[in-house]
């Protein structure tokens, strides 16, 4: 069976869940399918087929650049027109699979052309992100049609959380239920495992010996970071701050953001600010050695970031939003709080600080809840299982 992949983000270009979902189901779909990925590119120039990651397994990955002639226009319209490239070069495929919005209506396009099925992976929801207009402007309107006309005409949806499934049957109620599927994100624990060093603690200012809570995230109104710069000042002094937080939506999140970590810094030392892109493996020893992970998101409609945290078997203080309790054993693994309350998170994290031996035994079972039921390899199969039942075979 031959399968177009349609993605914004591929590797190396990645920096959200919905790359980090690509690429790994990309890895194992290759393996029972004949997998082509479409991913965007730079601006300017023709389409390009460059070499696929390695051991990837993948037949080869195209690279659609936004049209020249629309250098400096809205970011949006540059979006579709590499939409509209991935379309034509999609032609052959049996299978069309696109995910979020900015491919969305390049696999509606393919599919139209080709007559075959396009299956849409949903890993948000734009009425449920309304900030985004802060980001897109106008072009939030553009981003939402093309969801919306994608969404009601998939031949399959996608939803990585039973939550994400009950927010797009609110938000779409023209979809008929039995065409959204609930495949959950994966993570390879293979990968994402305990890192005993601390070289990357050391070159980055990062105390070993200090209790550590920790922040993964871009700097986006969904991801709340804000919520947790405003609840540092009553977490436990004893603790260092560290936040892996970069790629901010906009100048002005940015702003705001250096504004509350200035201010926080006047009231207590330890506070790491990391606003690069760190490499994963800088990411996992980070997360190995954090005594708590921290995810105080405001929308989340599963959250891939708390499965690598488990996965190095670090306990979890989380929103109860979206899909964070499918993954998040609350008690266990870790514990859920309200979204956007301050003053709940700072108190979960001290707790989860005052108890070290219960925020280890958190870890170990994060570690094995990750290991026993988020493999990436099911995940896979399952979606070339529902791309067969479209297909007829």
């Amino acid at each position: 069976m031959r399968v177009a992949l349609l993605t914004r983000e591929f590797p190396p270009d990645v920096y959200g869940g919905a790359g980090v979902h690509v690429e790994y189901l990309a890895r194992e779909l290759a393996r029972l399918v004949d997998l082509t990925v479409h991913r965007e590119a730079a601006a300017g120039g023709d389409r390009v087929v460059v070499e696929a990651p390695g051991g990837s397994g993948v037949a080869a990955v195209s690279a659609h650049p936004s049209w020249a002639a629309l250098a400096g226009t809205d970011d949006v319209l540059r979006t579709l027109s590499m939409d509209l490239s991935m379309a034509a070069a999609a032609a052959g495929a049996d299978v069309i699979h696109s995910h979020t919005w900015y491919t969305n209506l390049g696999g509606h396009l393919a599919a139209l052309l080709s007559g075959v099925p396009h299956v849409m992976t949903s890993h948000s929801l734009e009425p449920r992100r309304p900030w985004k207009a802060e980001q897109l402007g106008g072009g939030y309107q553009l981003s939402s049609w093309c969801e919306r006309i994608t969404i009601e005409s998939a031949a399959a949806v996608v939803a990585v959380s039973t939550g994400m499934r009950d927010d797009i049957l609110g938000a779409y109620p023209a979809v008929d239920p039995a065409r959204v599927h609930v495949i959950r994100n994966g993570i390879d624990t293979e990968e994402y495992r305990p890192d005993p060093a601390t070289d990357v603690l050391e070159r980055h200012g990062v105390d070993p010996e200090r209790p550590t809570v920790i922040f993964v995230g871009r700097i986006a109104r969904q991801k709340g970071l804000p919520v947790l710069l405003r609840a540092a000042s009553a977490i436990d002094p004893r603790a260092q701050l560290v936040l892996c937080a970069g790629a901010p939506d906009t100048p002005e999140l940015l702003a705001e953001t250096t504004a509350l970590v200035d201010g926080l810094r006047v009231e207590r030392d330890g506070v790491v600010w990391l606003n690069g892109m760190l490499s994963k493996p800088e990411v996992i020893q980070l997360l190995s050695h954090a005594d708590v992970f921290v995810c105080p998101s405001v929308y989340e409609p599963l959250g891939i970031v708390n499965l690598e945290a488990m996965a190095c078997g670090t306990a979890v203080v989380a929103s109860r939003v979206g899909g964070i309790p499918e993954v998040v054993d609350d008690g266990t693994t870790g514990l859920l709080v309200p979204p956007d309350e301050p003053k709940a998170l700072a108190d979960a994290v001290n707790t989860v600080l005052a108890d070290p031996a219960r925020a280890a035994a958190m870890g170990r079972a994060g570690r094995a809840r990750a290991v026993d039921e988020f493999g990436w390899a099911a995940v896979a199969e399952r979606t070339a299982e529902l791309y067969a039942s479209l297909a007829g075979g």
